[in-house]
């Protein structure tokens, strides 16, 4: 059994978090399945799950249920529940909708930058520069530079609309970052969004925010398809 408990930094502490439980350990085992350390189509045993957070199996079921409703997992009958399977389809669907998000985000963002707002991106993009060798450390910083953006927005709803599908959709994104060519050309893309930002062109946010979000859906395209043929060869 993998330590999903530990897959985050803060300190895991029933006890303080009971009002939010379920929330909290769907949060860890979404970020498993994102990075892969559940792999699509496996399954999640409750027992195991219960006894690795240290709570009983209904909270465990609750989380599970909150996966279900993210697309991260698939409960069925007399079953229990699975990871959900990658789909060209979910991917492609997936981020049409990212690149309107995160260009509305853009927009926003610029159009209400300050000069106090430089120093938080500048730290963002310095933590991609140094993920830059790590796809997975990466990605997690690329999803912690979506957040900032969307924050800056000041547009709350919109901002719980790129967060509600986050995990979602980070399965995807992890997967267009996995060369370091692709990674390099995406901090490249965040370096100019960060530059229109700081000048206030809201045109150019928003068309680099798209573009971000569908080069990231092109290179995960290719990385399913390579997959299914894979898969292909491997089979009976």
């Amino acid at each position: 059994m993998r330590d999903v408990a530990a897959a985050t930094a803060p300190a895991f502490t029933p006890g303080l978090l009971t009002p939010t439980l379920p929330l909290q350990i769907a949060q860890r085992i979404g970020l498993a399945i994102v990075e892969e350390r559940y792999a699509p189509g496996e399954r999640l045993k409750e027992v195991e799950l219960a006894a690795a957070f240290g709570v009983s199996r209904a909270s465990v079921r609750e989380s599970l249920r909150i996966l279900e409703s993210r697309g991260l997992v698939r409960i069925l009958p007399q079953r229990g529940a699975q990871v959900t399977r990658l789909s060209r389809e979910e991917l492609e669907n997936l981020f049409e909708i990212r690149a309107v998000l995160l260009g509305l985000a853009g927009r926003d963002a610029a159009r209400r930058f300050e000069p106090t707002d430089r120093k938080a991106l500048a730290a963002r993009l310095g933590a991609l520069g140094t993920a830059l060798g790590d796809p997975l450390e990466y990605a997690r910083a690329s999803a912690a530079m979506v957040d900032a953006v969307a924050r800056l927005s000041g547009n709350v709803q919109l901002a719980h609309m790129i967060d509600g599908f986050a995990q979602r959709i980070g399965r995807y994104t992890r997967l267009g970052l996995q060369s370091v060519e692709r990674r390099s050309r995406s901090l490249a893309s965040w370096k100019k969004l960060v530059a229109a930002l700081a000048a206030r062109d809201q045109d150019a946010a928003e068309s680099i925010s798209r573009r971000l979000a569908l080069e990231n859906r092109d290179a995960a395209l290719v990385e399913i398809e390579r997959r299914l043929r894979r898969e292909l060869r491997q089979a009976p």
